[in-house]
């Protein structure tokens, strides 16, 4: 106790002066002397071996502690005292240019000066005070410092002489290298003639060691007279400690009488209390679990039950239920050590039930009589399969939805053609064994009706899939809604456990410091509330149901699907059902998400799959060329039934398909093919019979003209009776105008209408009806150009001459069809897309080729009159009588060529084509005029000449409608020079 750190090195007088010489350490002071006087004290010298973890006087008394630091290193380094630093300190490691290397000032360092130490020579002047004040207190030690610097510089002498293996800490002789340095072996050997000298040896040994051992004891001795009051100190000290601990063994043993006392009074009772307390919540917490522990027995029965009214998701929710008390209130509890896989394998068994029930609900639901009025079969079933389908992760039920659908739309066809072949007397089935063969045998009445009753069992079949798809839906959707307000409660439940726990921290910190029962307030302070709280979010969650494990704060709870139902809150589907939406659909919004789009993507599959059929069953009738077959009425209705079928499907589904929409327009290109092959033939029989000749007109003619006229496109409808009294006209009017026509352009403004009401009947095929149009119309133009311009109708016909009134009526059929080319292009136009404007311009084409078609007839109408005016003008002469035969012959044949045409051509179009005839005679005239040197001099045939053209002039405007004619015949004479 004398030997501690805190004690006094060296106590003198009275035992006030030991607090006073406490800090006093004189090895100290000698040790700092020998490396840094003044300067740094240092530990003790020696290995560190050499130190012993234990207390001890000898080396306690010169451990050096930071309390004996005075300065630093640099200020040893730069004491201002030494007049050059010493050469060898650091030469020897860092070289020669240390010494003279000057250290330049840093710019980071701030100047010091003694005002920054004015703070701190203010702060310890009154420490300094007390300090010199215990200076004169304690007596002079100059004298005592020297002696015992003396006597340990002897000491540490003859301590030096001890080797370091004595000294360490670890120093024991059975270790071999410790024993043989000790003592060598070779101090032992007495063989050979060495005996003496080795006696010597060991008896030499034995001295030193003994040397040794004197000078230790002499330093113990030493060391224990330098204590020598201390020790007498502290055993003067020992009866004043004996009498201070019989006291305080007295005063301990009367506060333990008190404590006892205050204990047995105040305190046992309010223990006894609370142990009570707390074995009573014990035994009701068992109780519950016993309880608990009865439900859960009964889980697998109630399951049964459940199951046996397919009551799919009440039997998942109470297995995940029992799952989930297993694993958290029961877990350890040996008797349900089996009932967790007994409960897995069922929930399997379940899965497997519900798939099944799913498929033979789908099978029940698409292949019930299609007449029924109810749109879903069992609604609740419906809703409760999907749930317990969402809730296993069964994400596959649409697949299975989908393969039925299929099913049952090959079915629907199947029994339609079943049905109608039935009805149908003249089908053997027994000769013709495969129905489709026998749905071959029906004609088109029959097999289109049959078409349409398939088309309407489709619609029905599509409108109950959307109907069960959007039960779906709404289920998914519900769930994915519910899905986000739980996380939404789920993180205001976090943010309000957050708070909970650090006041609960908060209380736990006072309990502890009140001494309460800390491990029974943490149980009842922070259990109680999380239960409290989980209760509430189980009640508050708006797709939760509450399990078994509420058994706990409410006993009246069972696991009864009835008690869940009650408490979940629920929504309403469109069709009127509510649904409870589970709180463990473990699904993530992404698969939901993939989910909610699948409805709506079988729908579409669906009209995908009655389209798909269609199709085969149009194909495979159209096998042997039947839909080829059919009369545009015919191909008409049945276009008109699949597009109603086609938008119907759309406005259901909300996108078109594309499949029958397809075979509608290959089949339309294969009908316009046929339509235009058929008309174009007929054009060219047609023609190729057509003599030519001013026909009759029809009164139904004249009655679609008058259709055209009011801007209906459109063949009238057949009357009967009153049609039939009208006797034919002669020419055709069309707004005001006379049109003389054959019989072929009659026909052809029939085709082109038909042209027209086809594409308003079937609007998919306009582009190429308008395609097919133009190209009838330029060949009627190119054909009848043959015919009659190039005289082609004298070897298919047989005519014998091609004359100018076929010239004239030809003309007037081309002016009839240009009349409609822009009532035609009209009716196109609106009914093109605006991009498909540009094929307009074949009507442009076929309006220029009709002008320039009935120009050369013009021009080869006058080409006649030129080549008869040049035969006959020039035999002309210039003699009585007048007139003379030549001009007789000429106003013959104008009045012929008159006649031709009067009767077929406008009044203004004959007037032009007289002046152009006109303005060739005056020519002819002329030129005969000059060849014979006749003049207009007033002589004799200069007489004789105007005689015969005033013949020709009176008689050519003497013609119906040239009667106002401007012939200008004074051309006919050479002007004088």
């Amino acid at each position: 106790m004398a030997s501690s750190h805190s004690s006094s090195p060296v106590p003198q007088g009275t035992s006030s002066d030991v607090f006073f010489k406490k800090e006093v350490d004189p090895t100290t002071h000698i040790r700092t002397v020998q490396s840094l006087p003044d300067v740094c004290p240092k530990e003790p010298t020696g290995d560190a071996n050499s130190l012993c973890a234990a207390p001890s006087l000898v080396t306690d008394q010169h451990r050096w502690t930071v309390y004996h630091s005075k300065v630093n290193l640099p200020a040893a380094l730069n004491d201002p005292r030494l007049a050059k630093r010493e050469s060898d300190f650091f030469t020897k490691t860092w070289g020669l240019d240390f010494v003279d290397t000057e250290v330049i000032p840093s710019f980071y360092l701030p100047q010091i000066s003694k005002e920054h130490f004015t703070a701190y020579q203010q702060e310890i002047a009154q420490r300094e005070k007390i300090h010199e004040r215990c200076k004169n207190i304690c007596p002079p030690k100059e004298t005592f410092d020297r002696t015992l610097l003396h006597t340990h510089d002897k000491s540490r002498t003859d301590l030096e002489q001890v080797p370091k293996i004595f000294m360490k800490p670890d120093f024991a002789l059975d270790d071999s290298l410790t024993f043989n340095s000790v003592l060598p072996w070779s101090h032992f050997n007495t063989a050979g003639g060495k005996g003496n000298r080795d006696a010597a040896s060991s008896k030499l040994l034995q001295e030193k060691l003994s040397h040794y051992l004197d000078i230790v004891e002499v330093n113990i001795a030493h060391q224990i007279s330098l204590r020598s009051e201390a020790f007498f100190h502290a055993m003067t000290s020992q009866h004043e400690l004996q009498d201070y601990l019989k006291k305080t063994s007295q005063a301990v043993k009367m506060l333990r009488d008190k404590i006892a006392q205050i204990d047995k009074v105040m305190c046992e009772g309010s223990l006894h209390i609370l142990r009570l307390a707390l074995t009573r919540n014990n035994c009701v917490k068992v109780y519950n679990k016993l309880k608990l522990m009865a439900t859960v027995h009964q889980t697998q029965p109630t399951v049964q039950v459940l199951l046996s009214t397919c009551e799919f998701v009440g039997a998942l929710d109470l297995i995940a239920t029992t799952q989930e008390v297993l694993q958290q209130e029961l877990q350890g509890v040996h008797s349900f050590r089996h009932l967790g896989s007994q409960l897995c394998e069922l929930e399997k068994l379940i899965d497997k039930m519900m798939i099944a029930e799913f498929s033979t609900y789908s099978h029940s639901d698409l292949n019930r009589p299609l007449e029924d009025d109810c749109q879903i079969l069992e609604e609740e079933r419906l809703v409760s399969l999907v749930f317990g389908l969402l809730k296993q992760r069964k994400l596959n039920f649409l697949e299975i939805y989908a393969e039925e659908m299929i099913i049952t739309a090959k079915n629907i066809i199947k029994q339609c053609v079943i049905n109608k072949v039935s009805q149908i007397e003249e089908i053997d089935t027994d000769v013709v064994m495969k129905l489709a063969d026998q749905m071959r045998m029906l004609n088109f009445p029959q097999w289109f009706d049959l078409l349409k009753d398939i088309f309407s069992k489709f619609i029905i079949f599509l409108q109950r899939v959307k109907a069960t798809l959007n039960i779906i839906h709404s289920v998914v959707l519900s769930v994915l809604d519910k899905n986000q307000r739980t996380r939404e409660l789920e993180a205001i439940s976090q943010q309000k456990n957050a708070a909970k726990d650090n006041s609960l921290d908060t209380e736990v910190a006072y309990l502890t410091h009140e001494g309460l029962f800390i491990s029974d307030a943490f149980t009842e302070g922070e259990l109680t509330p999380i239960a409290v709280d989980t209760t509430s979010q189980r009640n508050a969650s708006p797709n939760s149901e509450p399990c078994s494990s509420d058994s706990v704060s409410e006993p009246e709870c069972t696991t009864d699907s009835s008690c869940s139902k009650d408490q979940t809150p629920s929504s309403v589907i469109p069709g009127g059902v509510q649904m409870t939406a589970s709180d463990d659909l473990k699904l993530t919004d992404l698969e939901l998400g993939k989910l909610a789009h699948g409805p709506p993507e079988l729908l579409y599959h669906a009209s995908d799959v009655c389209h798909d059929r269609a199709v085969k069953f149009l194909m495979s009738r159209a096998k042997d060329g039947f839909l080829e077959k059919l009369n545009s009425t015919e191909f008409i209705t049945l276009s008109r039934l699949m597009e109603t079928f086609i938008l119907d499907t759309e406005q259901i589904c909300g996108r078109k398909s594309t499949s029958l929409l397809g075979a509608l327009q290959s089949q339309a290109n294969k009908f316009v093919n046929r339509f235009h092959e058929e008309r174009k033939t007929k054009l060219s029989l047609l023609l190729d019979n057509e003599r030519w000749k001013q026909a009759d007109v029809p009164a139904e003619f004249q009655d679609l003209v008058d259709c055209l006229s009011d801007g209906k496109i459109a063949l009238p409808e057949k009357k009967s009776g009153a049609a039939e009294e009208k006797k034919p006209a002669e020419v055709l009017i069309v707004e005001g105008q006379q049109y003389a026509v054959v019989g072929t352009v009659l026909l052809l403004i029939r085709i082109i209408l038909e042209y027209c009401q086809c594409v308003d009947n079937i609007p998919s095929i306009t582009t190429d009806m308008l395609t097919r149009l133009s190209d009838l119309l330029k060949y009627f133009n190119s054909r009848s150009c043959q015919l009659v311009l190039g005289a082609g109708a004298l070897q298919v016909v047989g005519l014998k001459t091609i004359t100018t009134k076929n010239l004239a009526l030809s003309s007037r059929c081309l002016q009839l069809i240009v009349h409609y080319i822009p009532v035609i292009r009209a009716h196109f136009e609106a009914r093109l897309q605006p991009k498909q404007y540009s094929m307009l311009r074949h009507f442009d084409h076929i309006t220029k080729d009709y002008h320039d078609h009935i120009a050369e007839i013009s021009a080869k109408l006058v080409a006649i009159m030129d080549s008869l005016f040049d035969k006959l003008l020039s035999k002309y002469e210039v003699k009585a009588p007048v007139p003379s035969a030549c001009f007789r012959n000429i106003c013959k044949q104008m009045t012929k060529m008159h006649e031709a045409i009067f009767d077929l051509l406008p009044e203004e179009q004959t007037q032009m084509l007289f002046l152009r005839i006109n303005a060739s005679y005056k020519l002819h005239l002329k030129k005969q005029l000059s060849h014979l040197n006749v003049i207009n001099d007033g002589g004799p045939q200069n007489g004789l000449v105007t005689a015969d053209v005033a013949f020709y002039t009176g008689n050519l405007q003497a013609l119906k409608g040239l009667k106002n004619l401007d012939l200008n015949m004074a051309e006919i004479w050479e002007q004088k020079r």
